[in-house]
């Protein structure tokens, strides 16, 4: 399980950067907050994995779900960062 845990952290990492460059637009984000949201992207596509079935217990996600994962955290919050302004989003 720790090395699931450790696979599931580096992957992260680099999803976080690859996440990065795959969402459109400009992300009004640091690197670090980047990179976190990659790791929950990885945590939260090897949950879901696991509770359908994809995964076992302990197993980390692969690239495809991490990234998914991740750039769907990126949309999020860059709507939830934009979207209190009232302001248009385009830029």
């Amino acid at each position: 399980m720790e090395r699931g845990l450790l696979a599931t952290l580096i992957l992260g990492l680099l999803v976080g950067a690859i996440a990065r460059f795959v969402v459109p637009g400009e992300q009004k984000m640091g690197w670090i907050m980047t990179c976190l949201l990659g790791i929950a992207g990885s945590f939260g596509a090897g949950l879901i994995g696991q509770m359908v079935g994809f995964y076992k217990m302990g197993e980390g996600a692969g690239w495809i779900a991490s990234i998914a994962g991740a750039v769907v955290l990126l949309l999020v919050v860059g709507k939830l960062k934009g979207g209190g302004s009232g302001g248009s989003a385009s830029g």
